[in-house]
């Protein structure tokens, strides 16, 4: 067989990782007063699930979730936001050989490294890709989108470094480190 293929896991992930991104965008995101641009937690959850699984599974779960939240709550993608979570979850995921959170060690070093990957996955994304775009194919003007796009990029800025920071030390105490006597079954 040619060619890398996705593992069935990875696929599973894929599906409930853009189930829980619809979840979270929806349930548990608070607005910010700045139109349609919301607090999200989901962007927390899409780093840890771009860490663990990569940034083909990250950049989907972002897709994906993306499209559906919007397309259940609002009647139609925006689709120049969707691209942006695709985009931000697959460059998470570049970091996550580095990262390899599954090693069991997420040190300072390692905090540091994933924090300074998503500012700029987030950073290239909301406060320049995703207003640009919502110019481009909305013709919407462009105080607005750049206002949301810095205040959202802002916020998910922080979720991640909170949320994803944590979700991942939690994650992490779970795999088995290097040397330790613990056996994976």
């Amino acid at each position: 067989m040619g060619g890398k293929t996705l593992s069935i896991k990875t696929i599973v992930a894929i599906g409930i990782g853009a189930a829980v991104f619809v979840i979270l965008g929806r349930f548990a995101s608070i607005p910010t007063g700045v139109p349609n641009t919301n607090f999200d937690t989901s962007y927390g959850f899409l780093a840890l699930m771009a860490i663990i699984f990569g940034p083909v599974a990250g950049g989907l779960i972002g897709l994906i979730g993306h499209t559906l939240k919007d397309f259940i709550f609002y009647g139609t993608p925006w689709w120049s936001w969707v691209v942006v979570s695709g985009l931000v979850g697959f460059i998470i995921g570049l970091a996550s050989k580095k990262v390899n959170i599954e090693s069991g060690v997420f040190n300072a070093k390692k905090i540091i490294l994933f924090n300074v990957v998503q500012i700029i996955a987030q950073a290239v994304g909301w406060f320049a890709i995703a207003p640009t775009l919502d110019v481009l194919i909305y013709a919407e003007p462009v105080n607005k989108v750049y206002l949301q796009g810095v205040v959202a990029g802002g916020l998910n800025m922080v979720t991640v470094a909170v949320l994803g920071s944590l979700l991942l030390s939690i994650y992490a105490k779970t795999r088995s480190q290097s040397g330790s006597l613990t056996k994976d079954v």
